[in-house]
């Protein structure tokens, strides 16, 4: 399954289940309007790739798979200092993405009803209740507990009040905004009897929040695949360079013969003739070289990355990457079915990424079966070339008055994401909305 959601800014997050096939797809294709002008000359391929392009693939479980997981923090005395706080991290990062997953899910809907928000609650407190009833005694795992109990407890308390903010004007849903805000304050005193944090950094939201970041990345961190990358064609490159020179230095000895023997030897025009043809040298070699690479790399991937386990330093997974700057004519038949509407899709820019993993699950940590992938696209090079301005909306009120209102220019990037696991495939489209300083809307259109 694919989700898509924005993140702070102009940060699009697509995230998906990998199974336990060995041969995975994914093709992400981004339609922008052609009046950004975004092309090779505002930026290339590789400097998008690298500036705006993140991977991360992370071990995870299933709902079936959570009670093992469980059932391992309890019997915590068997486990390694390494392994307790692996197992630790994927639980706790399993409700993270949850509790997140969920909370925006409800701010989006204008009809939130109390039961719904009654029992997030309480499924929030019965996950924190299961966690805290096996605090370790040992002293070398409680600073894994301590740091996870810490970041969950603040989590939860910026999630629901958020979501309780979210829904302060219905007055269907009072009931369930109320055992938010009580889930919200008994989580801060939690917080305050164990000591988590010091009243200067409670009392400075950034400080809290900056520490609270740190906090998460270090949750993430051992359940994340460690990623290695390469660049491929390197020496190919090299070949091409070689290639194109030596084939331009051959025509340009060649008319060099040719004019001694038509203009004489050492003569102004002879010199004249020899400058001309080492200018155009110049010109036709990097032209020459550039179309040459282009048709050897068509179509072959252009990076190479390998994943490993920080538990046991085995190579789990290996991934072939491609990006690169199409034209609407040569995408595939069901990516055009799929990007339907009235616009004149001629003139879309389409930025195409693609990547091929291969996993390896029998080298996976005894346990784990799937890996999540998260793939994060920073459109901040895109929102640069929209225009910041707005302009006026007339229109008549009932009293038969003209009023006015003053509109934003947005822009709609569509997004289409093709998935293929096994015989499976998945083909899904969104519209993204966005104007200069963020990104509006992110709206699931569905499959052709």
């Amino acid at each position: 399954m694919i989700t898509v959601d924005n993140r702070e800014g102009f940060s699009l997050r697509i995230s998906r289940i990998l199974s336990r096939e060995p041969s995975q797809h994914v093709d992400i294709y981004f339609f922008l309007p052609g009046e950004l002008g975004f092309s090779a000359r505002v930026m290339s391929e590789g400097d998008f790739f690298h500036n705006a392009i993140y991977v991360k693939r992370t071990y995870h479980s299933t709902r079936h798979q959570l009670p093992l997981v469980y059932s391992r923090l309890a019997s915590r005395s068997r486990l390694s200092p390494e392994r307790y706080r692996l197992d630790l991290s994927l639980y706790a990062y399993q409700y993270v993405v949850a509790l997140e997953r969920q909370a925006r899910a409800l701010q989006s809907r204008n009809d939130a009803s109390s039961e719904e928000l009654l029992e997030l609650s309480e499924l929030c407190q019965g996950i924190l209740r299961r966690l805290r009833r096996h605090q370790p005694g040992e002293e070398r795992l409680e600073k894994y507990y301590f740091n996870i109990d810490n970041y969950l407890s603040w989590l939860t308390e910026q999630s629901v009040l958020a979501l309780a903010m979210h829904v302060e004007q219905h007055e269907h849903a009072h009931e369930g905004r109320q055992a938010l805000m009580d889930l919200a304050a008994q989580e801060r005193r939690h917080r305050e009897e164990k000591n988590y944090n010091s009243s200067r950094a409670m009392d400075n939201p950034s400080r809290m929040s900056n520490k609270m970041r740190l906090l998460r990345r270090l949750i993430e961190y051992p359940i994340t695949l460690r990623e290695k990358r390469q660049e491929l064609g390197k020496m190919e490159e090299k070949g091409v360079k070689a290639l194109a020179a030596g084939l331009v230095m051959v025509v340009v000895s060649v008319l060099m013969f040719e004019a001694r023997s038509v203009l004489g030897d050492l003569t102004l025009r002879f010199f004249l003739a020899l400058a001309v043809m080492y200018a155009a040298r110049e010109v036709f070699k990097e032209d020459l070289r550039d179309t040459l690479w282009r048709w050897l790399r068509r179509g072959r991937p252009k990076w190479r990355s390998q994943y490993y386990d920080n538990f046991s330093g085995d190579m789990v997974a290996r991934a072939l990457e491609w990006f690169d700057y199409s034209r609407y004519q040569r995408l595939p038949d069901d990516i055009r079915r799929t990007r339907r509407g009235n616009m004149v899709k001629r003139e879309e820019h389409v930025l195409h990424y693609r990547n091929h993993t291969m996993l390896s699950p029998g080298r996976f940590l005894k346990g784990y079966y799937h890996t999540r992938e998260v793939i994060i696209v920073d459109l901040q090079f895109v929102a640069r070339l929209m225009d910041p301005g707005s302009f006026d909306v007339y229109r008549l009120d009932d009293e038969g008055n003209i009023q006015r209102d003053e509109v934003e220019k947005r822009y709609q990037v569509n997004l289409v994401v093709k998935t293929r696991q096994g015989d499976d495939i998945e083909l899904k489209r969104w519209k993204i909305t966005m104007n200069r300083s963020r990104i509006v809307d992110v709206e699931a259109v569905g499959s052709p």
